[in-house]
């Protein structure tokens, strides 16, 4: 019998000591945190399954060039090179870099949005629902059916309702301010989106003149999936399925900590979102 094993094609350059806490004191730090996640101590955590954000460790080329950072006040080459890169992956033009997912967020929907107009997903992640709803506007999920049922086998469960969000378009139109679509679907389970759903998408939103965003804090898993499980993508690399992504839309937000980059973003393609507003507002 041969035996094999697979292990990590890494090695960990930087380890942090964690606390072992004993069943009693984390009951103790629940009750103090009145049960609520957000209120427990970091150093009261042994293992934290609340985000994926940044609980990672560094690779050696990641903390080399943080030593490489140029933390100039204006114009900094740290900004040329990650502008560099995300145009290089994205085809956006315009990129503002964030601290964290939600700060773009904030950024987008306080510059668009106005009360009671409604923004579409396939799910919001809870802090774009929370950006949407200060801004005193409707975070409306449309999953497809196949999306909220757990014991069910689909390869693409993240995919957004198409006959739902075409209905939305077509009797509440004028209210749907844009359209996000989350890769991969968060929370909804962490589940892919197909491409051939990106791309329904945004025709469907093209064809009632509404932007069309994406959440893609999980582009490049989404990626992988695709390549992984659905028809015509097997020979295509993940950069080469993430630009066709990116392509079918006019803007995105993301949260890198998760994933390629360690910092967040907004990029859009072009000035139309903005100008839209100011028009609407004169």
């Amino acid at each position: 019998m041969t035996f094999k094993t697979i292990i990590e094609p890494f090695r960990i350059k930087v380890v942090e000591p964690i606390r072992h806490t004993t069943p009693a004191e984390r009951a103790a730090a629940l009750e103090a945190a009145g049960y609520n996640l957000f209120m427990v101590k970091a150093e009261d955590v042994l293992i934290d399954l609340l985000t994926d954000s940044g609980t990672g460790a560094m690779s050696s080329r990641q903390i080399a060039g943080m030593m490489l950072g140029d933390e100039s006040y204006a114009g900094a080459t740290s900004f040329y090179k990650f502008e560099a890169a995300v145009r290089d992956i994205t085809g956006f033009r315009h990129v503002i870099p964030t601290h964290q997912g939600r700060a773009a967020e904030r950024i987008l929907f306080s510059s668009v949005l106005e009360p009671d107009e409604i923004v579409p997903n396939n799910t919001h992640f809870d802090t774009t629902r929370a950006n949407i709803e200060k801004q005193r506007a409707i975070a409306h999920d449309l999953p497809i059916p196949e999306g909220i049922q757990p014991a069910l086998i689909h390869p693409f469960k993240g995919d957004m309702d198409l006959t739902a969000l075409e209905t939305m378009l077509k009797e509440n139109g004028s209210r749907v301010r844009l359209v996000m679509l989350t890769v991969t679907n968060n929370t909804g389970g962490g589940q892919p989106v197909s491409m051939e759903n990106i791309r329904a998408v945004s025709r469907l939103c093209h064809a009632h003149d509404k932007p069309f965003f994406l959440d893609a804090c999980r582009f490049a898993e989404n990626s992988w999936f695709i390549k992984q499980r659905e028809a015509g993508y097997a020979d295509k690399t993940p950069l080469e399925i993430a630009r066709e992504m990116f392509s079918y839309a006019d803007g995105c937000t993301m949260s890198a900590r998760k994933t390629a980059w360690r910092t967040s973003a907004v990029f859009w393609r072009s000035t139309a979102i903005a100008g839209r507003r100011s028009a609407k507002t004169r």
